[in-house]
């Protein structure tokens, strides 16, 4: 009889060969447990841990997931009601929530540096029929990415990632069973660094022995990180990552998130990805992305420039860009309204679009601007040509972030758009506005018909009707901090 994995037509003789392979690794470095885990809606690492003798049998056979766990709001509720008739009519197979089937690729696996004998596996979602479940936001990438691939591309990202590293005073209140609640308390913290004095020595000391875990934590797991700083804020930091392909750059960032929490969390510390922590005087938090897209064939980066356009200055594009590069960033301006949910994706995140923050109010692209959405960096020659969009909080699903900019790219080059010309003062009122709010965010997902017929208007609505039980919730809270510092600050 046929395996499951089989009957989902991935198991070839290749992949018997790695689940045989990782079953004797097992064995042979003392390996207890192993964490089968899925990435859900919102980023956020779930699954199941099972003991090692149970794992070959799992990557051929699959780990039951409930369904619901892919209708979940950031308060962990179902927005579908799943046990009332026509409740999930748009989402056949979720009805009563039975059982999903996860796969885990036995060449993810991975030996967690912060508990002893215990390892890990990406692991997607499928029917129980073998058939793949298309709202899974890696299979939304991996979608977008062979899109790109068919136009003869492939996608190089860079990871530049701001985030909040606190000391826990102690475990409560989160761990008092007297004030649990749907969602729980946020802990009590302290700080690790004063802020205001960016890049100090002296502030990068006092935060060191954090830092330090964060270091090891991504080395042990093999993610190819550059640097930790001290950033701005106070308790600010960022973790910047040696450009890879798209996919890898997704998957390390969410291994990443999730890694240094846990182990941050068990040495005493609180690491928060949410962008605006629940304090005053905090410095709001993005997340950077560095693009470029490269010849499938050859390798070499498509945005490059030999030489600037013949009558051009340094505010036209094309005087850095080239013909293509200039493309994809006009189709990146042309839907920067409609991408910001996927961007941005928490009603906490919108208070960072501010003036003079380092974080961008308008549709408006830069040349080495770092007020800009939009910056453009290299120069003709430069083999790193490419664009950062500065849309991002660091809390945001990395797959469904780079699917926005893959979808968006390739209609300004479908269409061949050009781009304005750059801004030299992006808070200057210039521009159309981004959105200001999720609910104004998902409006503008849903006016954008490119990015709906790209993402499949089945998904988009499926988002959007899950962002949209916590816009509700956000807009209905008697203390919309405490919502937050619950929500995000306690969870993200």
């Amino acid at each position: 009889m046929s395996s499951f994995a089989q009957r989902c037509g991935i198991q070839d003789a290749a992949r018997e060969q790695a689940v045989r392979r990782l079953g004797r690794l097992l064995g042979e470095q003392g390996t207890e447990l192993v964490r089968i885990s899925w990435c859900d809606l919102h980023g956020v690492l779930r699954g199941k841990t099972l003991v090692a003798s149970a794992v070959e049998r799992a990557l051929r056979e699959g780990v039951g997931l409930v369904s619901t766990l892919m209708l979940k709001d950031t308060s962990d509720r179902t927005a579908f009601k799943v046990f009332e008739p026509g409740g999930t009519a748009t989402l056949p197979g979720f009805g009563n929530a039975p059982n999903l089937m996860l796969l885990a690729d036995p060449e993810s696996f991975q030996q967690l540096p912060w508990t002893p004998s215990s390892g890990w596996l990406r692991a997607q979602p499928w029917f129980q029929d073998g058939q793949p479940v298309e709202l899974d936001t890696r299979r939304v990438l991996q979608r977008a990415l062979a899109k790109l691939a068919d136009a003869g591309y492939t996608m190089k990202c860079g990871l530049e990632v701001e985030f909040h590293v606190y000391k826990l005073k102690d475990a409560q209140p989160q761990l008092d069973p007297m004030l649990a609640a749907w969602p729980g308390p946020a802990p009590e913290v302290s700080l690790v660094h004063p802020g205001y004095n960016l890049l100090a020595e002296g502030w990068y000391d006092l935060a060191e022995e954090p830092l330090r875990i964060v270091q090891h934590t991504a080395q042990a797991l093999g993610l190819p990180l550059l640097s930790l700083e001290v950033e701005l804020g106070p308790s600010q930091v960022e973790a910047v990552f040696e450009a890879t392909d798209a996919l890898t750059a997704a998957d390390n960032m969410v291994l990443f998130r999730n890694a240094v929490k846990m182990a941050l969390r068990r040495a005493g510390y609180h690491a928060t990805f949410m962008c605006r922590p629940p304090f005053p005087n905090i410095m709001s938090s993005g997340w950077h992305l560095h693009q470029s897209l490269l010849d499938a064939r050859t390798g070499r980066n498509v945005f490059r420039r030999e030489a600037p356009e013949p009558g051009t200055d340094v505010t036209h594009a094309a005087h850095t860009l080239s013909a293509l590069g200039e493309h994809f960033l006009a189709g990146l301006l042309a839907h920067a309204r409609g991408m910001t949910v996927f961007c941005t994706p928490t009603a906490n995140g919108f208070g960072r679009f501010r003036p003079n923050a380092l974080a961008p109010q308008s549709v408006l692209w830069g040349r080495d601007n770092r007020g800009a959405m939009l910056r453009v960096i290299g120069a003709c020659g430069d083999e790193a040509t490419r664009i950062e969009n500065r849309i991002g909080e660091p809390a945001a699903n990395p797959y469904l972030y780079f699917a926005s900019q893959v979808h968006a790219g390739l209609d300004g080059i479908a269409r061949g758009l050009k781009a304005p010309p750059a801004t030299d003062a992006p808070y200057a009122g210039a521009g159309e506005s981004l959105p200001t709010s999720l609910g104004d965010a998902l409006a503008a997902l849903q006016a954008d018909a490119v990015l709906c017929e790209a993402f499949g208007r089945d998904f988009v609505a499926y988002f959007t009707r899950i962002k949209q039980s916590e816009q509700q919730r956000f807009e209905a809270a008697e203390d919309p901090d405490e919502f937050q510092r619950r929500e995000y600050f306690a969870r993200f």
